[in-house]
């Protein structure tokens, strides 16, 4: 077995990340997680 580098320590560590990760991490970006709570305190 050979030694690991750095790098494949840091790259074992991630994984691939799901389309419902990916999704949720956009929808973030578009809208705040304080915008929801705007809605319902009308």
């Amino acid at each position: 077995m050979k030694q690991m580098t750095f790098a494949d320590a840091e790259y074992a560590g991630k994984r691939k990340q799901t389309r419902k990760e990916l999704f949720l991490i956009e929808m973030g970006q578009v809208v705040p997680r304080s915008a929801p709570n705007i809605l319902t305190e009308m």
